[in-house]
């Protein structure tokens, strides 16, 4: 799929957050992306892989976080309110 097919998917579908992210990464705000492997960007499994790879060619840094680092770090704070 085309930059430009992909534009207007996810025009038609009204993710103005998903094409926010790409005009960000085409302009060069966005370097990096950080994502929970399990749950992707998208629900739309394929549109999720076009999305990444086309964010991926752009430069953008795609870093797969578990989704457990958010319970360690809730863990974390929760000691350190202990102490």
């Amino acid at each position: 799929m085309t930059t430009e097919e992909l534009m207007a998917v996810l025009e038609k579908k009204k993710m103005t957050d998903i094409i926010e992210l790409i005009e960000d990464a085409q302009t060069g705000d966005l370097e990096e992306l950080e994502l929970v492997e399990s749950l992707g960007l998208l629900m739309d499994q394929e549109l999720n892989r076009e999305v990444l790879q086309l964010l991926e060619s752009l430069g953008v840094a795609i870093i797969y976080v578990s989704g457990d680092e958010d319970e360690d770090e809730d863990e974390a704070d929760e000691e350190d309110d202990d102490q």
